[in-house]
């Protein structure tokens, strides 16, 4: 067991496209993989992830494809640490933009629901924003590991 004890990442940074939310999923879910978590494990980290990029294209760029969303991603033991980052409009008030069903674009037919997801599906959730300079989402899940399991 001598490599899991020492963190290993990776970042990747993708126009604000709608179409790059798949990708997000699959890459983080492709790199978390080798903890071998439970199918519900890798669901929940996808969800995680396709909620933040989403609101990061969607709020954080008005949709505009020539900015760019960040995500960082760390395995350190059994738990994972994610970062999905941009540098975006910002939120005006995040105590109101973590109320489950609201949303800042209802013309949009938005559920509101993405901050009450991800802080639902991790165990550490954190949002800090400041407007007009971006936003960042911070989140820890413990993978419950098989492979730990049989080592």
């Amino acid at each position: 067991m001598s490599e899991t004890n020492t963190a290993n990442s990776m970042s990747m940074t993708f126009s604000a496209r709608s179409e790059n939310e798949a990708f997000a999923r699959i890459a983080v879910a492709a790199f978390i993989s080798q903890l071998d978590p439970t199918l519900d494990e890798l669901n929940d980290l996808k969800t995680v992830i396709s909620e933040a990029v989403t609101n990061a294209i969607i709020h954080g760029y008005d949709s505009n494809p020539e900015k760019l969303v960040t995500i960082e991603a760390k395995i350190q033991n059994e738990t994972v640490h994610l970062v999905v980052s941009d540098e975006g409009n910002g939120i005006e008030d995040l105590e109101l933009a973590r109320q489950p069903l609201y949303t800042s674009k209802p013309e949009m037919e938005r559920s509101g629901m993405g901050f009450t997801i991800m802080e639902n599906f991790m165990d550490r959730f954190e949002v800090t924003s400041e407007p007009g300079r971006g936003t960042r989402v911070e989140m820890t899940k413990r993978i419950e590991s098989k492979k730990a399991l049989f080592n």
